[in-house]
């Protein structure tokens, strides 16, 4: 499976739990202002996940936007392990 996180500078022990998870391709977009913010949800992504203490409302609107008519689902968690996993519990069986 394959994930990707939008925002917070760097995803330190999150992307170890992740893998732990089953999630094999991780990718990480940090959400600041920059080139980063023109970017585009990889066709093949199964789950976005977007650190909501970390981007601002317009990313999170993109987002939902592109992956609307995708197989892709968008998850919101803060950026603690425990609320991560939690999320995430919705879409891991």
């Amino acid at each position: 499976m394959s994930v990707l996180v939008i925002g917070g500078d760097n995803l330190g022990n999150i992307e170890n739990n992740l893998k732990e998870k089953g999630f094999n391709r991780i990718t990480h977009i940090t959400g600041r202002r920059s080139r980063e913010q023109t970017y585009k949800v990889p066709k093949d992504t199964d789950v976005v996940l977007i650190l909501t203490d970390y981007v601002n409302h317009q990313t999170s609107k993109n987002v939902k936007k592109q992956v609307k008519n995708s197989k892709s689902k968008v998850i919101f968690s803060k950026r603690s392990w425990a609320s991560i996993s939690k999320s995430l519990k919705s879409f891991i069986r």
